[in-house]
Order: structure tokens, then C-alpha cells, then sequence
């Protein structure tokens, strides 16, 4: 499944009431640059879980209304989400292998 880019005005249809079970949200904004490192690291987690996981990416400067509401303080935020509700979080950028295992232990 590809990544998929959510706003304020979208967020709860793609992510608190998507029919997948995991919803992985990367809060992030274009001039982050450990936010540029973790991006190719969910291409492969969505290559290898796409069929698992649904990885959705959250521009924190174009909604900021969405961060503040999940208390997002520092990017990349990666917040997963199971049955709509936010389950775990993780700060800062993460290789394929330690994102692959977060997710795994949320299965």
C-alpha cells in the first residue's frame, strides 16, 4: 500500500476510523532534516507491512490543529494508531528494522 498524506480536514476519516487495524502517522514538515532521513525508511516499512499497516504522513506546518491535538512537540512524531485510538509514539527518526518491530509488537 502507498503512503498516504493526511490533513486536519481529513485525518479522522483516514486514520481514527480507517478500516486497517494500524495506522502509522509520521508528523513531520518539509524543513525537518531527521524527517527527511525516516521518509526512506517508511517506503521500505510500507514495501514489507503495507499489507499490515497503513503509513500516513502529517505536514505538522500546513496542520498544525492535528499535532496540537496529539500533544506533537518535536518532529518526526511517529504515532501509531490501532481501532482509531493512538496506541504508542515514538520521537525522532528510526531505521526500517527498529520501525518494523515497534509495529510487530502492535499486530
Amino acid at each position: 500500500m502507498a503512503i498516504i498524506e493526511v490533513t486536519d480536514q481529513n485525518f479522522s476519516k483516514e486514520v481514527q476510523s480507517a478500516e486497517a487495524g494500524l495506522v502509522l502517522v509520521d508528523f513531520w514538515a518539509p524543513w525537518c532534516g531527521p524527517c527527511r532521513m525516516v521518509a526512506p525508511e517508511l517506503e521500505k516499512v510500507s514495501d514489507e507491512m503495507g499489507d499490515k499497516v497503513t503509513i500516513a504522513k502529517l505536514n505538522v506546518d500546513n496542520n498544525p490543529q492535528t499535532a496540537g491535538n496529539f500533544g506533537v512537540m518535536s518532529i518526526p512524531t511517529l504515532m501509531l494508531f490501532k481501532n482509531g485510538q493512538a496506541v504508542s509514539k515514538i520521537v525522532g527518526a528510526q531505521p526500517k528494522e527498529q520501525l518494523i518491530a515497534w509495529l510487530k509488537e502492535h499486530l
